[in-house]
């Protein structure tokens, strides 16, 4: 099957998400897409997007001027899978340490999860220190489980988590009618309820910009970083490339997602870019009113065939969300999931959700008013790692550049400490200080084994 290489440019002329058409006014967006990049600077930091903003923000927390960092942005700025995510803050309870054992282990598997969950309250404690404004709402999530074939899976899963020592005190199982009536969906056969929480990603990702902006730190829009070179005056320094202009930097942190092996061509293997997509609708009055969701949504047919869903409180939209791999699709769809290509949507996609939707949710179906149902679609790149953990720290054989990439479509899940983390190794600080899971480092034999390509099958 052929892929999108991870060493390629975002696209230029991508589509606009549903969080991208509601935030047109953002006052940055198009910052310094003309100036020239300045002829040198402490950080620079590639990408615009949360792992990017929050990783300067952090560094101006730990110290640094807001005049020795510049973020170089390829397109708009938080133009790519920050802006055009599905909305989740999810963390996985339970499900995937089954899978992450078979290639990390059990101890790291349960740091993975634990992470996660911590990023939950980390978010929420960072929006109300800040008074942030992106519509956080902090609820509860259902994994729905559709089939029993996944029922019996996601009970493994669990009974191995509670097994390893993993902490279940905040998850509650539903079977059977109570399960029913629990999700509002007929075919439930069980159900798993734990803290969740969804977001306007952009928001979220604007407010960080707009926040290191205003402490002096220079975004650069329209100016992708497309080498970086060893300066030939100072070896200690990095040349970072770009339309216009070089600019020598001290530290370099890619910040790049899916598109990390154009600056890492060591990482061509490591990062496979996927692309995801998800649809905005105008709800009926099923979902109107006081009979909004309350709680988020993963509904599962299998652990290739889901959908996800959020209703947002401000406006009543609900967004549904398509797993990467559906077997249902047809082979030229699923073909087509490895790409870079976010300049538009799949149709056959869209059209297998909105069905879906309706059958999980049979009265959604009767939609009487004209605007009621699909508002929008759209489409972004997310990068999946081998192992399914991030990129993050040092590397090694590039002293002074740094990675915090690869998260897997589960960004909003890892970035809240991940950025934080790799501020912290910029700053001169070991791993140990970062409280991440070992399995995150970027490290030569992570690199190897990862480019190697013989780990088990994760899931």
């Amino acid at each position: 099957m052929a892929r999108d290489s991870s060493n390629s440019l975002p696209r230029q002329s991508p589509c606009l998400s549903y969080w991208q058409r509601t935030t047109r006014g953002f006052p940055h967006l198009f910052a310094n897409q003309n100036n020239p990049v300045p002829a040198q600077i402490k950080y620079v930091v590639i990408g615009s997007g949360l792992s990017g903003s929050l990783t300067a923000f952090e560094l101006l927390e730990a110290g640094v001027k807001g005049k020795d960092v510049i973020i170089l942005e390829a397109r708009e700025a938080a133009s790519g899978a920050s802006s055009r995510n599905a909305g989740h803050v999810r963390p996985d309870a339970f499900r995937g340490f089954s899978a992450y054992s078979k290639v990390h282990g059990p101890e790291q598997a349960l740091k993975i999860i634990a992470n996660e969950r911590l990023v939950l309250d980390k978010v929420d404690e960072f929006v109300k220190k800040h008074d942030v404004q992106c519509d956080f709402n902090l609820t509860t999530t259902f994994d729905v489980c559709m089939t029993e074939e996944f029922a019996k899976y996601e009970a493994e899963s669990l009974k191995a988590y509670e097994q390893a020592g993993g902490d279940i005190s905040h998850i509650k199982l539903y079977e059977g009618d109570e399960a029913k009536e629990k999700t509002g969906i007929p075919d439930t056969v069980a159900a798993y309820e734990w803290p969740a929480g969804s977001s306007h990603p952009a928001k979220l990702t604007q407010f960080l910009l707009q926040a290191v902006i205003d402490c002096g730190v220079q975004l650069f829009t329209f100016c992708p970083s497309t080498a970086i070179t060893t300066n030939q005056s100072s070896p200690h320094l990095w040349d970072v490339h770009t339309p216009r202009g070089i600019v020598t930097a001290e530290k370099v942190i890619h910040c790049t997602n899916a598109h990390a092996a154009l600056l890492l061509p060591q990482l061509e293997s490591c990062v496979t870019p996927n692309r995801a997509q998800a649809h905005s609708l105008v709800p009926s009055s099923t979902f109107s009113g006081t009979n909004a969701l309350q709680s988020t949504y993963s509904l599962r047919y299998s652990l290739y065939h889901f959908y996800s869903l959020i209703q947002r409180e401000r406006d009543g939209t609900l967004v549904l969300g398509v797993s990467r791999s559906n077997p249902t699709l047809s082979s030229e769809t699923l073909a087509g999931r490895f790409s870079t290509n976010d300049s538009h949507y799949n149709q056959e996609i869209a059209d297998d959700a909105l069905r879906s939707f309706h059958q999980i949710f049979p009265a959604s179906s009767s939609q009487d008013v004209h605007g009621e149902g699909l508002d929008h679609s759209w489409t972004g790149i997310i990068a999946m790692t081998p192992d399914s953990v991030p990129l993050v720290g040092g590397i090694e054989s590039l002293p002074g550049q740094y990675i915090c990439a690869g998260f897997n479509g589960h960004g909003m899940a890892r970035i809240f400490t991940c950025a934080p983390g790799v501020a912290k190794l910029v700053m001169g600080d070991d791993w140990s200080t970062t409280g991440l899971p070992e399995c995150f480092q970027f490290t030569p034999a992570r690199i190897s084994r990862l480019s190697e390509g013989n780990l088990p099958s994760i899931w």
